[in-house]
């Protein structure tokens, strides 16, 4: 388990992480949420030591990270970590030294990653002259190339094409399937709602909201309610329902946003009564709708 608990980080005068907690299972996929300058970096970054914490304490299955643990963890940074004449195979496997693989065990996975990631036609050639969307693989294998217990992915995402960002996903969700322990930053809410199994959300260095989807989900106060046929009749019942807010018509059905502990089984025996209702569904928030809330933006 990677236990956080009440970690403050300070650069001079300027606080970048205020007091941020959270607890990842071994094995779970966790999404690290919030705005630039919300001290998300900086929290992944006293996780693997690169950054010691002023304040709190940061503990793997109990223990303190030391720099023996550290080579056992994988970090995929924000900007590009590459050296630029190094070529793509040399790169990976000098990662994977770093860590304390020996032969032939890193020319193995060297080879592994290179094709799982299709990066054949790159291997011999230096860096930095691939796109950003390739530098962007070669970086997910040189993090990963040594099997480590804990990944800690920050814009994992960032410059990939759909493709690569599909092949970055399905390797994401092979990784879970080994049991890797995954730490995942990221502006793709989508991404993050499919990979991950818990969520943190920060804001101006602190705690916002923490849990499973369902729990967001469960704190939400209000669902949208939609219905179809989106007729007079229709519109006449909702407008009962305690605390309903009507959001608009489109395509022939209504949009009300109704409290979550509304009457739904009522409403629905109230709407089948007054007319042949085609479509009942109670809407839960996505993600985004959680975060936006959580920060305080509107959703």
């Amino acid at each position: 388990m990677l236990s956080v608990l009440h970690v403050k980080k300070s650069f001079g005068p300027v606080p970048a992480v205020r007091d941020v907690s959270f607890e990842i299972e071994r094995g779970a996929t966790f999404g690290l949420l919030g705005p630039n300058g919300a001290g998300k970096t900086t929290t992944m970054r006293m996780i693997l030591g690169i950054l010691t914490a002023d304040e709190g304490s940061i503990t793997w299955n109990g223990t303190r990270i030391d720099g023996r643990m550290r080579r056992r963890f994988g970090y995929l940074p924000e900007e590009r970590g590459l050296y630029a004449k190094m070529k793509v195979r040399e790169q990976i496997a000098f990662f994977g030294r770093l860590h304390g693989m020996t032969e032939p065990a890193i020319t193995e996975r060297t080879d592994y990653w290179i094709a799982h990631l299709r990066l054949q036609e790159y291997a011999k050639r230096p860096a930095g002259e691939l796109s950003k969307g390739n530098q962007q693989k070669v970086q997910v294998a040189c993090c990963a190339v040594h099997e480590p217990e804990l990944l800690v992915l920050d814009e994992p995402f960032s410059g990939l094409d759909p493709v690569n960002a599909e092949t970055l996903m399905s390797t994401l969700k092979e990784l879970q399937s080994r049991g890797t322990t995954l730490v995942l930053s990221s502006h793709q809410m989508w991404q993050l709602e499919e990979l991950c199994t818990r969520f943190c959300i920060i804001s101006d260095g602190e705690n916002r909201a923490a849990g499973t989807l369902a729990e967001l989900r469960a704190a939400w106060p209000t669902r949208v309610l939609r219905v179809e046929p989106g007729s007079s009749a229709v519109e006449a019942v909702l407008q009962t329902v305690p605390g309903a807010h009507r959001l608009g018509s489109q395509e022939g059905r209504l949009d009300y946003q109704v409290p979550a502990n509304a009457d739904f089984p009522g409403t629905l025996r109230a709407l089948v009564s007054a007319e042949a209702v085609t479509r009942f569904e109670s809407i839960e928030p996505s993600l985004q709708d959680v975060y936006l809330r959580a920060i305080g933006a509107a959703a």
